[in-house]
């Protein structure tokens, strides 16, 4: 009886790996929430194996834009970060297969400017803090645009996306995330080193301060933690990307409830502050939208909402 118990909880288990492969985008602590609810019996489709960026050819006049040394070398590094769908992941972890958005979206720049992009796998928290040593041209991750990040780094924006918050999918007590104060008294598990960590962090006094009891975050580098520690009610909610957590509540067999947007966030591909290279990334992101295949790449991995009309340089964030 308790060995047929351990294996449905841990079939359970599995269906939820992907949402806690949590992600790098996160808001200023000081943002409002601005909470959507779910779409109701909203589905979340993508055709991974769907090509849109092969037949990209060099756009010269924006590949003009790339600095002259950049374009004598033919080639740009970046530093990206494998999580979970529909961002960048492993489609076929035996061959290294690796899709998603942030692999087409980088792929599709590539090929607008005539470079090659020489793509090493890095953990997202080791990503920005290496753009200024020069490791990397750029970097990948789903990385939000933040107040706090625009001191340092200046962004190429090419979706929206933000946070957002799940629970397992019979839980009918938490509602709707509008205000962090709704979470006090719960256990709320995060990423180690995501800017939801820092955002839950600044405004834990918000409970006390109202003479409730505090929420509790608990952060990991470990994915399986996660997934074990919401499997057996020792965390309430999870907080983490809009996209992903929408996806995987999407899934067959999930067992998770995406609670609806807390904040959005502006996402885009990161640069040591004052890059020379990020005219033309922004120039190859307009293009994209400009020829469809901006629209195509969404609809592929079926993140259509969020689109932006324009990519920009370091926008401010969010209200």
């Amino acid at each position: 009886m308790r060995a047929t118990t351990q294996r449905r909880g841990l079939l359970a288990a599995i269906a939820l790996l992907p949402v806690l492969a949590l992600s790098a985008c996160g808001s200023d602590p000081a943002a409002p929430g601005t909470a959507k609810p779910a779409p109701a019996g909203s589905q979340v489709g993508i055709s991974a194996d769907e090509d849109v960026v092969s037949a990209l050819t060099k756009v010269d006049s924006i590949a003009a834009l790339v600095p002259e040394e950049v374009r004598k070398a033919g080639a740009v590094k970046v530093g990206g970060s494998v999580g979970s769908p529909p961002t960048a992941y492993y489609q076929d972890q035996a061959n290294k297969k690796l899709v998603g958005i942030d692999i087409d979206f980088t792929d599709a720049v590539g090929r607008i400017l005539g470079l090659t992009v020489q793509r090493e796998e890095a953990k997202f928290e080791t990503i920005l803090p290496a753009l200024d040593s020069g490791k990397y041209d750029f970097g990948v991750g789903n990385f939000g645009v933040t107040t706090a990040r625009l001191k340092t780094i200046d962004f190429v924006t090419y979706i929206d996306d933000g946070q957002g918050f799940a629970v397992k999918k019979d839980n009918t007590t938490v509602q709707p995330v509008t205000d962090l104060g709704q979470l006090c008294g719960l256990v709320i598990g995060v990423g180690a080193g995501t800017t939801f960590e820092s955002t839950l962090n600044s405004k834990k006094n918000i409970c006390a301060d109202t003479g409730r009891k505090p929420f509790e975050v608990k952060a990991f580098s470990d994915n399986g933690a996660v997934l074990t520690g919401l499997q057996q009610g020792r965390i309430d909610i999870v907080m983490s990307t809009i996209n992903g957590l929408r996806y995987q509540a999407a899934q067959p067999g999930a067992g998770t409830k995406f609670l609806g947007e807390f904040h959005r966030l502006d996402v885009g591909f990161a640069f040591k502050k004052g890059s020379a290279l990020t005219p033309a990334f922004q120039g190859a992101v307009n293009q994209l939208i400009k020829d469809g295949t901006y629209d195509r790449i969404l609809k592929k991995w079926g993140v259509t909402d969020s689109a932006i009309k324009e990519s920009l340089i370091s926008p401010p964030e969010h209200p």
